[in-house]
């Protein structure tokens, strides 16, 4: 970001007397709310930081590192005091106290808008280092960022900036929010839509090689006609015969090819009958087979057309939750499992997902499914029981998207899990719910 925008966004944010929350919203972002209409997102990637004003999405990932604690317990509910552009180069840095029962605590919070050291810092009055978003030690830069020692200074740039005047500072940011979203919407719809696919041409490729369950069928039939048309014939068949014509039951001659090994008549129907059954069993099995695959590549359709609706890249970074060394434990591929302010939300992919999600859940965790239709059942974990309207409503918005492909609205009824008496299958009984009104696109 220029220095001369740098210049003036830091001159507009002098007007700001509090900071009501700040927090971390992507690996790089760091979110400060001042009021109701002025929620700004730092962006800190190197190479590609900015500023933006946005409204706040939902958020997946709620960070606990000692910089998010840090950043939270500083800078919450705290008093602004100062905002200066720093040093004459593109940092700008806040100072700020929270109030105690005992003392006050004065706080500095910079951000370093410079190219591949870009960083955000936590300092205390009198500049020692008690948190960075980035740690950088000595033998990385000349200027290291640690715990417990002092910040060295950044020598001033030799170079006179040029001057890009702003005619409207707020205008300026909002449309920034707005630019880097399109940009990274596109992006991420385009990466993620593409590994979708895959994903469900690999699962139409399977269903497509998959054997008819009606010719497993009738060679199943046919191989128990095959062994009781030998046992009515029993003193016919000579041992280690290879075939043989017998009369059917109607007087129709038939010629049949015997298994080989049969040492006797007996032998050869019984060989039948395994046929038969083998045939039977595998005929079911593929049944089975057939039906989760088509359930998953719904599923994935689903998904996909999700993703295509998605208008913002919180959306679709809810979709897809980063791996955590809890969430590496072995989960059931018929359950989705999502983040949503730090509270996980899991979803039936299929009747069996939907089934599983039943039996496993607990009597206060919160249940949704579409009303007066077939739906993903989505249960919340949880044990509280005033959740905070935002989540609900991502919540049945997920119900939604993954049921139906029509856009439109639906409505959503949610209760306790302790209210939803299970039927045959996935269906329920439920009482003492309450709805919500979304809409599909």
């Amino acid at each position: 970001m220029r220095f001369s925008y740098l210049e003036q966004i830091a001159k507009y944010m002098e007007r700001f007397t509090h900071i009501v929350a700040a927090y971390r919203y992507d690996d790089t972002g760091i979110r400060l709310i001042f009021d109701r209409e002025n929620s700004w997102n730092f962006e800190m990637q190197r190479g590609n930081s900015t500023i933006s004003i946005g409204e706040a999405a939902n958020r997946g990932k709620m960070y606990q590192a000692p910089f998010d604690i840090l950043l939270a317990k500083r800078f919450n509910r705290s008093t602004l005091h100062t905002v200066e552009l720093y040093n004459s180069d593109k940092i700008i840095r806040l100072t700020a106290s929270t109030s105690g029962s005992y003392k006050s605590e004065t706080t500095i919070l910079q951000f370093e808008f410079t190219g591949k050291h870009t960083n955000v810092i936590i300092m205390d009055k009198d500049e020692i280092v008690l948190e960075a978003l980035r740690h950088i030690d000595d033998d990385v830069s000349t200027r290291s960022v640690r715990v417990g020692q002092k910040l060295g200074e950044i020598p001033k740039p030799h170079y006179e900036p040029q001057h890009y005047p702003l005619a409207d500072v707020r205008a300026f940011l909002l449309e920034e929010f707005r630019h880097r979203n399109r940009d990274r919407l596109d992006r991420l719809k385009n990466e993620k839509k593409a590994l979708l696919t895959k994903r469900l041409a690999t699962l139409q490729k399977h269903l497509n090689a998959l054997e008819s369950e009606s010719v497993l069928r009738e060679e199943s039939q046919k191989s128990q006609n095959s062994g009781h048309l030998v046992l009515a014939n029993l003193e016919i068949i000579k041992p280690y015969e290879k075939s043989v014509d017998l009369s059917d039951f109607d007087g129709t001659i038939i010629h049949l090819e015997l298994p080989s090994g049969c040492s006797s008549a007996s032998g050869c129907a019984e060989s039948f009958f395994k046929r038969s059954k083998k045939a039977k069993q595998k005929a079911i099995g593929l049944h089975q087979e057939r039906g989760n695959l088509e359930a998953k590549i719904r599923h994935l359709e689903l998904f996909i057309q999700t993703v295509s609706e998605a208008s913002s890249p919180e959306e679709i970074a809810l979709l897809f939750p980063a791996k955590t060394p809890k969430s590496k434990l072995k989960t059931s591929d018929s359950i989705a499992e999502f983040w949503i302010e730090g509270v996980k939300v899991s979803l039936g992919k299929s009747e069996k997902g939907n089934i599983e999600l039943l039996k496993n859940s607990k009597a206060r965790d919160i249940w949704m499914h579409l009303k007066d239709r077939p739906s993903a059942h989505v249960l919340i974990s949880t044990d509280k029981q005033q959740l905070p309207e935002r989540l609900l409503e991502a919540a049945a918005k997920l119900c939604v998207d993954f049921s139906v492909f029509e856009k439109g609205r639906y409505l959503v009824d949610y209760t306790p899990r302790r209210e939803v008496k299970m039927g045959e299958g996935a269906n329920v009984l439920y009482t003492n719910f309450k709805t919500i009104n979304i809409q599909k696109g």
